[in-house]
């Protein structure tokens, strides 16, 4: 029930509703305890929420989204969630974790020797209980529905993880056959399917004014607002067990195959969304737009795409569907609207998920073809500047990043090459842990990234560090 959600698949079946097409209603819950208000206020509302649009340009535009029929109270037994998910009039069970959710390394294995929570989750099952991760929720829910006899349901990523479907898909099993519960694995196996999807629209934490501006255009006091861009799009494999609504008439991609469009966002608009953020917290912006207007920033983001990243994803041997030029130019557009005040802090986190599924395929491919990587060598440079300022406790906000093992974060910034140290970690460069090639470029990078930062923060008039 978090704000993306709420900015996109809740919004497309608001869509198709106004078509006169009201087959399918949502209902939703969160399987942590967080966002209490806002639950509770959307379960005072009935799910209904406004939801404030902006554009580059600075239109404003306000809906009521009615899509959400039934509001879940959290409970820690899951109790709302496992019912509904048990139903037989469930055909699609849908989730937005974040990318450091999944708990999956660089082969796409379950990580379990660093994250606690996780094998916590996975005691939990051993003894019949829910968990608090995606696997332990999944897993109880799916028990129950098994048990239940209530037929065959579509499991709907909606996260900016490569190849989502796949790789959700691999957890859950892995986790299933950790539990040990041979029955289940061979049911969902058999009755559920896993498509893989794009998605695209940036939706930042809502803050006070939001509230404060959708009561002043609607004169609605609505404590569920929230606001995203005007920008909206998504891409899915048609792959669905149980039926699915007609959502290719309002707008949804329903394709084959999901990749090339996978490959573009990633790439191209959730690399280049990293990068300035790492690059503006390092010179004192606050703000995505404010990073994105800034030339030398945004020349970063620029050169990445167009000198490393569009000649691998668009090639003789396969060409890209997509006008990636373009794509690019819109990317850096939305990225620059002011209205939108999407956070450094929030684009920021989670970097040790972020290199390994976002960069280092730009820098695989590249080397693979013996082709220079400076302008992607950027990005890691970037963020080891970026991760040694939080070592520094100079951040000015709090990072956040699931998939980081403090102990080693620190141990990188402590030694006595961290550029080397950095390049050496498995997972986060799989194959390419200590190519010699990649630590020379990153560290040809941080050479620039160091000129950046002393140059830009007194230009600026930001004091230097």
């Amino acid at each position: 029930m978090g704000s993306f959600h709420r900015a996109h698949l809740a919004v497309y079946l608001h869509e198709l509703g106004k078509t006169g097409d009201t087959a399918w209603q949502l209902a939703g819950g969160n399987t942590r305890p967080d966002m209490a208000e806002t639950i509770d206020a959307l379960a005072a509302q009935g799910g209904a929420y406004t939801l404030e649009t902006i554009s580059p340009a600075g239109e404003h535009r306000y809906e009521r989204i009615t899509s959400i029929r039934r509001v879940i109270p959290y409970t820690s037994d899951l109790a709302g969630l496992i019912a509904q998910g048990a139903s037989a009039d469930t055909k699609i069970i849908s989730f937005t974790v974040t990318e450091a959710g999944y708990y999956l390394d660089a082969q796409n294995r379950l990580d379990l020797a660093t994250f606690a929570d996780l094998r916590a989750d996975l005691d939990s099952a051993r003894a019949g209980r829910p968990g608090s991760t995606i696997y332990g929720a999944l897993t109880a829910i799916l028990r129950a529905r098994m048990a239940s006899g209530a037929g065959a349901v579509t499991l709907l990523n909606c996260d900016n993880l490569r190849h989502n479907g796949d790789r959700s898909r691999g957890g859950l099993l892995q986790f299933i056959e950790l539990v040990g519960d041979a029955a289940l694995l061979d049911w969902v196996q058999a009755n559920t399917t896993s498509p893989n999807a794009m998605v695209d629209r940036i939706t930042p934490r809502p803050t006070p004014d939001v509230r404060e501006r959708v009561l002043a255009a609607t004169g609605v006091d609505d404590p569920a607002a929230l606001m995203g861009e005007s920008f909206i799009q998504w891409v899915i494999e048609d792959r669905f067990i149980a039926g699915r609504p007609a959502w290719e008439a309002v707008g949804v991609e329903m394709v084959q195959s999901v990749d090339a469009y996978e490959e573009a966002k990633i790439r191209l608009l959730n690399a280049t969304h990293s990068c300035i953020a790492w690059a503006g917290t390092l010179v004192g912006y606050l703000y995505i737009h404010e990073g994105t207007h800034d030339p030398v920033i945004r020349k970063f983001a620029f050169d990445y795409v167009t000198d490393d990243t569009i000649p691998v994803l668009d090639t003789p041997e396969h060409p890209c569907p997509i006008d990636l030029p373009t794509y690019r130019d819109v990317v850096l557009d939305r990225f620059g609207n002011p209205a939108i005040r999407d956070t450094n802090q929030r684009v920021a986190m989670d970097g040790f998920s972020k290199i390994p599924g976002f960069i280092a395929p730009t820098v695989r491919e590249r080397l693979a073809r013996f082709e220079p990587i400076d302008s992607v060598a950027m990005l890691p440079a970037l963020f080891l500047a970026y991760l040694q300022r939080w070592h520094a406790g100079q951040i000015p906000y709090t990072y956040q990043d699931q998939a980081m093992d403090p102990a080693v974060a620190h141990a990188v910034c402590d030694a006595a090459d961290p550029v080397a140290v950095f390049c050496a970690d498995r997972p986060l460069w799989g194959d390419l842990a200590g190519d010699a090639r990649l630590v020379a470029a990153v560290r040809g990078a941080g050479e620039r990234v160091a000129h950046f930062v002393a140059n830009h923060t007194a230009s600026a008039g930001h004091p230097a560090d």
